[in-house]
């Protein structure tokens, strides 16, 4: 880029009036002008956006469930996946003619659609090619054992036949149908464990819910009654009407008190009391803990925890987000996460025909192949000894190690921190017939293998120990 381009680069932001009206009064506050405090800001958040830790505390797991049996399926399962559908997968990421910048289910507050204009998109919402068994089987298929779908996302369109309102798939739409129920029933027919995501603070729809200042005023919102009157019989709905469920995902608690948090922790525990509630419930009351999007901690974390995360970059369907990950990196972020003690969360979002992308679906069955040789390295496993190495990860089973290599080495041989415990064996899990030959050198331990690598992606060695 020349010194000209950069001057002509136009960095102009649209700001909402409420937003300026905000902005000036710091500024003034502090005896600046707007551009100063402008810059201030975005350099603040900046700064806090770069030193946040994958897990914020407030996303956190109670201590309490630490040792909880409830969680044993969920710490067996490892990788699940998410969807993200609604009402924004009909504009696709673009509002008007104009590409709308950010995450495609956020359009509606990215482009400040008003309520009375964005209702209008359930006129055009009938996802006719909707399958439930196509969608689980596509889970199941992947390996992943859980599924968590929208039941309803910040732009307070509900995906399932409420009775608390009519802006809901079945009496707003030409589609009729409730698909979360069919995915329910098929979830349960193919033993996939069935979740809803639920957002609980931000509703740009209802008056008030948390997010929209361009439709609502701030100041008149009650966001009690609003949890009162509209979630929580909501959450009584989706924890009644579709048979067991595994997790309610809340989202973005932001201003949600502690007291708040627990009244709707307490409510999940009545009607399921099998049911898992992630840590976006807010205040540290999660049954586990969640990371931020995309976030995966840079070293082994003592509690159970989850990463959600996208193939591309986008969460909500958007026709032009081609950012796909490839599926090496999928792989080696499953097991990243894996050594790590968590668990993967990975993201489809299907469009307003209720289609998966095909790059979804082609990545999310590359990382089941490599799982159908692998698995034993990855479920129900627990962080291995082996950590902060760049080029390898470890998980551990009951009697032993298992030792992931994403870059084999050219001749070989692989230098390790020697480990406390005494080795019987060691084999390639995909050639489990073959010996390798390890000895204990020092405070290195030393494995010989092939010369060429068993797995481009990730090569599992399996290391038995000494009872």
């Amino acid at each position: 880029m020349t010194n000209d381009d950069q001057h002509e680069l136009d960095l102009s932001v649209e700001l909402s009036e409420p937003l300026v009206q905000r902005l000036d009064k710091v500024a003034k506050s502090y005896g600046a002008s707007r551009s100063e405090a402008v810059e201030y800001l975005v350099r603040l958040a900046l700064d806090r956006i770069e030193l946040r830790s994958a897990i914020e505390e407030t996303r956190g797991q109670r201590t309490e469930a630490q040792d909880d049996p409830r969680l044993d399926w969920w710490r067996e399962a490892k990788f699940g996946m998410f969807i993200h559908w609604g009402l924004y997968a009909v504009p696709a990421g673009t509002w008007k003619g104009e590409r709308i910048p950010g995450i495609g289910e956020w359009i509606m507050y990215r482009a400040r659609i008003p309520v009375a204009e964005y209702e209008k998109l359930t006129d055009e919402f009938n996802p006719v090619e909707f399958d439930a068994a196509e969608w689980v089987s596509l889970a199941k298929r992947a390996g992943q054992k859980y599924m968590v779908i929208t039941s309803k996302h910040h732009d307070g369109f509900c995906l399932f036949d409420s009775e608390v309102t009519e802006y809901d798939i079945v009496a707003a739409t030409p589609f009729g149908r409730d698909p979360l129920k069919e995915l329910a029933e098929e979830c349960q027919r193919q033993g996939i464990k069935f979740g809803f995501y639920y957002s609980q603070t931000q509703d740009w729809h209802h008056p008030d819910g948390d997010g929209n200042d361009w439709d609502y005023d701030p100041a008149e919102k009650n966001f009690q009654k609003y949890l009162d009157e509209y979630v929580k019989p909501q959450v009584r709905e989706l924890l009644t009407n579709y048979g067991p469920i595994g997790i309610i995902w809340f989202d973005t608690p932001k201003g949600i008190t502690r007291a708040q948090s627990q009244s709707l922790l307490e409510l999940v525990h009545e009607l399921q009391p099998d049911c898992l509630v992630c840590g976006r419930i807010g205040n540290q009351m999660g049954d586990y803990a969640s990371a931020g999007d995309n976030k995966i901690p840079d070293e082994a974390v003592d509690m159970d925890w989850e990463t959600p995360a996208t193939i591309n970059d986008t969460w909500g369907y958007k026709s032009y987000d081609d950012n796909w990950k490839p599926t090496e990196e999928l792989i080696r972020k499953l097991v990243d996460i894996v050594s790590k003690g968590g668990n993967y969360l990975l993201n489809v979002g299907p469009t307003a025909e209720g289609v998966i992308p095909q790059p979804s679906i082609e990545r999310l069955l590359g990382v089941g192949r490599w799982l159908k040789v692998n698995g034993e390295a990855v479920y129900g496993t627990e962080p291995g000894p082996i950590q902060g190495l760049e080029w390898s990860r470890s998980t551990a089973g009951t009697d032993r190690i298992y030792l992931h290599v994403f870059d084999w080495p050219a001749n070989g041989q692989l230098s390790l921190p020697a480990l406390e415990q005494k080795i019987n064996s060691a084999y390639l899990l995909q050639d489990t017939t073959t010996p390798l030959t390890v000895e204990q050198a020092g405070d290195q331990l030393i494995i010989r293998g092939p010369g060429t690598a068993p797995d481009p992606v990730n090569s599992v060695i399996v290391l038995t120990l000494a009872a």
